[in-house]
């Protein structure tokens, strides 16, 4: 069989199918840059969602030691070592919060038992000494705060994670 070359001239040039070098480069950053923009989008929220539940379960210590107060009818004290970074209620082992987060305490004086230790106190009527405590990770701040006249807690989120 033979093939007939009428209309091709040597000289001409060929179209060649395919993708250049600089093409392929480019796609290949792209990509790179979008796995970049998402491993980091998704390693913060892994972040937020840690310090949420860190915050969720510190809020959780103090409203089960305003309940002991209540129940028991006794004085019952939310104890906080910002050295260690660990929290205890009454009756309860000491929480300890991973080693990136850090504890704040604002609280009544009469309630600091060292340099770095101190507590909220919950009375039977379910008033308390009040103050607050925030979690911090990085730039990131929850803060409890703890109403002294009702002892009342509450948890304020971020305005970047609402």
């Amino acid at each position: 069989m033979r093939v007939s070359t009428a209309g091709m001239s040597r000289g001409a040039p060929r179209r060649v199918l395919g993708f250049t070098l600089i093409e392929i480069v480019v796609v290949i950053a792209l990509i790179g840059i979008v796995a970049v923009v998402a491993a980091l989008s998704f390693s913060r929220s892994l972040s937020g969602a840690r310090i949420e539940a860190a915050s969720r379960d510190l809020v959780a210590a103090l409203r089960y030691t305003r309940g002991q107060a209540i129940v028991k009818g006794q004085q019952k004290v939310l104890e906080i070592d910002l050295g260690a970074n660990t929290y205890q209620a009454p009756g309860k082992g000491s929480v300890e919060l991973p080693k990136d987060m850090e504890l704040r305490l604002t609280t009544a004086e009469q309630e600091l038992t060292g340099d770095m230790k101190g507590g909220i106190r919950f009375f039977p009527d379910g008033s308390s000494t009040g103050g607050n405590i925030a979690v911090v990770l990085g730039q990131r701040e929850w803060k409890i705060n703890v109403g002294w006249l009702t002892g009342e807690i509450s948890l304020d989120r971020p305005e970047e994670t609402r």
